[in-house]
């Protein structure tokens, strides 16, 4: 078993598991309704200035307005009209422009929006439970873990996220067949009930990535709850087989939302497969 110390305060620009893809429809629904309204206000600037041009119009049919032509800072009434056809050009222009931004970025949203359906390994169950190991799966933490952030803010406690990797947990499956995979992964379940106290606790993110919350738990503290698990073993074929694991853990930053905590536990959880897959690959290389 390994261990990792977690990210702290860096908060990078990209994640490959970043959020899950429910969260992501939110975020292209909210910004669909940002666009709305922006058009909202185009619109109504539209009809604004289309009044101010029709005034301006109105009052240069007025000769009396336009008395003293012959001064060089005066106009005539037919150079005022051109000049208000000319402003009139120049914001239709600038409509055109915005209402082609907005459509290429609602295309953008929209697509974002169509694709929000849970990729394969994802473990996304409505009732919010995991049907193998029972315990809570994504849609579960991202109602919760805002709750839990908004208590050690307003109590100013600790807040941790400790994550599990199952290594190779791919080829595993290959190798000892789905059942047996199962068993480790329901085993793997009661080990981290047992490690948490009452006010912990446990999702499956993934197929092979697990997650603990760890109210009033500091960093120091998140490695005793973490030892708790201990070795991992299940039976296949009247052989024990070891199942590998990686741990690691990130803490609560004065001003992280939700999706920053996520983001750098998913950093971590991404960190842990590219070594996996990188282990694995020098494996089997020849020597």
């Amino acid at each position: 078993m390994e261990s990792i110390l977690g990210l702290r305060a860096g908060k990078s620009n990209s994640s490959p598991l970043e959020g899950s893809e429910t969260f992501r429809a939110q975020q292209a629904e909210s910004g669909l309704r940002q666009i709305a309204r922006r058009e909202w206000w185009l619109w109504f600037s539209a009809l604004f200035v289309v009044t101010l041009s029709a005034v301006a119009f109105l009052l240069s049919s007025f000769p009396s307005l336009f008395r003293h032509t012959g001064h060089f800072y005066e106009i005539r009434s037919d150079q005022a009209r051109w000049g208000v056809l000319c402003l009139l050009l120049l914001f239709n222009g600038w409509m055109l422009y915005r209402q082609r931004s907005f459509r290429r970025l609602r295309k953008q949203l929209s697509g974002h929006n169509a694709a929000a359906e849970a990729p394969a390994g994802q473990i996304s169950d409505p009732t919010g439970i995991d049907p193998v190991t029972g315990l809570h799966t994504r849609a579960f933490i991202e109602q919760q873990l805002g709750k839990e952030i908004a208590r050690a803010r307003r109590q100013n406690t600790a807040l941790s996220l400790a994550t599990i990797h199952l290594d190779d947990f791919t080829e595993m499956n290959k190798r000892y067949g789905l059942s047996a995979m199962d068993a480790g992964l329901k085993e793997l379940a009661r080990r981290l009930k047992k490690a948490c106290r009452g006010s912990d606790f446990a999702i499956r993110l993934d197929s092979d990535d697990f997650l603990l919350v760890l109210p009033e738990c500091n960093l120091g503290e998140v490695q005793v709850v973490l030892n708790r698990i201990g070795v991992l073993e299940v039976t296949c074929s009247g052989h024990k087989v070891n199942i590998a694991y990686t741990t690691g853990w990130v803490d609560y930053q004065s001003g992280d939302l939700p999706a920053d905590l996520l983001k750098r536990a998913a950093q971590l959880l991404h960190l842990y497969e590219n070594a996996a897959k990188e282990s694995f690959s020098a494996t089997l290389a020849p020597h």
